[in-house]
């Protein structure tokens, strides 16, 4: 048995041996190549499956995605047109303006001073009008000239009186305003700091649409959207509510009302997710989470929705020709075309003057020079198109 058993090992051995001779291959060799070959079949059919579940995926998630926003849209009831915020203040009879200017115009002067709003006075049929950057300043102006006007007693001892009196009121507004706010929210542990900041939004005003109104929806988009995907509800309400708090300063600060808006909940303690989504809400940041995506989301359709936004005709055709002008008024542009309402342009460009790569440079430039000169709601979107045509005829 032993015997047999050797024989059998050498006969073995020596097939081994022929095999490696003829294949070329050890035994090593022939194993790695067999894993190999495996291998490269086991990976070609995984990217085939995943390839497959990804479009699958994306497709799904794209339909789930527009199902999502078109319910968050149905079930926000907002007012069809925004209120404005009026500059102008009615006076019963033009003999008043007078009064108002005062002896060698020390009431106005007085007024002006006190307040810090320009009081315009001209041949308008009773109306004063006041002119101010900062909302709460002018409301608190037009609160106080309503209640001299209303007492008649116009001097400059009686205006300082009235403002004081008519800066506390209008204070309390705001803090009423941003305290309501949050309570309809369901929202009860903002920072004091952070609601007087919020109430101020009740006198700022975007492209004719309220800017407390518009966190509100905002919030109210945010948390049906968080609801539908499982998100932390109260959390993606606050960052609603929340985003656009830097409008309430912009003027007195500088920078993207998104980065001061941040600024500020991060100085008053709010969440790092709060303060993220708040900063990444127009693209000053990438958003990296799904909070600061539906606060994108939301505050897009909340300024774009039919109506939310006055725009006068005018306006709006003025726009649309000064976009076609900065446009073409660079070199190697044939032609320009606003589309989408304005919130896109298209740049035909010279292909024998303008190349590929300068296409994107000049993609840049126009962007810049219409974020430099111009005012418009949303975002405007240049595309250059460069076009190469070779026609010959066959006779």
């Amino acid at each position: 048995i032993e015997k047999r058993s050797r024989e059998l090992d050498e006969v073995y051995a020596r097939q081994t041996s022929e095999l490696e001779r003829i294949a070329e291959l050890t035994r090593e060799d022939a194993h790695a190549e067999l894993l190999d070959k495996v291998r490269g079949e086991v990976t070609h059919e995984a990217a085939t499956i995943i390839r497959e579940s990804e479009q699958k995926v994306k497709a799904e998630c794209h339909k789930t995605a527009q199902e999502i926003i078109s319910l968050a849209i149905q079930r926000c009831a907002s007012d069809h047109t925004a209120e404005v915020t009026v500059t102008s203040v009615h006076i019963p009879s033009d003999e008043l303006k007078g009064r108002i200017i005062g002896r060698e115009g020390r009431n106005i002067r007085t007024f002006e001073q006190v307040s810090g709003v320009n009081l315009v006075i001209d041949d308008t049929p009773e109306t004063v009008v006041l002119s101010s950057f900062d909302p709460v300043r002018r409301e608190t102006a037009r609160v106080a000239l309503e209640n001299l006007i209303a007492d008649g007693r116009i001097h400059p001892a009686r205006i300082e009186e009235m403002y004081q009196k008519a800066s506390d009121l209008v204070q309390q507004r705001v803090r009423e305003a941003g305290e309501q706010a949050a309570f309809d929210m369901g929202i009860h542990d903002l920072h004091p700091e952070i609601i007087k900041t919020l109430g101020a939004l009740r006198y700022r005003t975007s492209f004719g649409q309220n800017v407390l109104r518009h966190s509100l929806e905002v919030a109210d988009l945010c948390a049906i959207m968080a609801a539908e995907l499982g998100v932390d509800v109260l959390t993606a309400k606050r960052a609603g509510l929340l985003h656009d708090l830097g409008k309430a300063i912009d003027r007195e600060v500088e920078g993207p009302h998104a980065v001061i808006g941040a600024e500020l909940a991060r100085r008053y303690g709010e969440k790092p997710a709060i303060v993220h989504a708040i900063e990444a809400h127009h693209g000053d940041t990438d958003p990296n989470t799904v909070l600061d995506v539906l606060v994108q989301a939301g505050d897009a359709i909340s300024a774009s929705r039919p109506g939310a936004r006055r725009e006068s005709a005018e306006n709006y055709i003025k726009r649309l020709e000064k976009l076609e002008e900065i446009a073409n008024s660079h070199d190697g542009v044939e032609r320009t075309y606003a589309m989408q309402a304005g919130r896109e342009v298209h740049v035909m460009v010279q292909p024998d003057k303008v190349s590929d790569a300068d296409s994107a440079v000049l993609a840049h430039d126009i962007a810049q020079q219409i974020e430099e000169e111009m005012e418009y709601p949303g975002q405007v979107r240049v595309v250059v198109i460069r076009e190469s045509r070779a026609v010959d005829v066959a006779k």
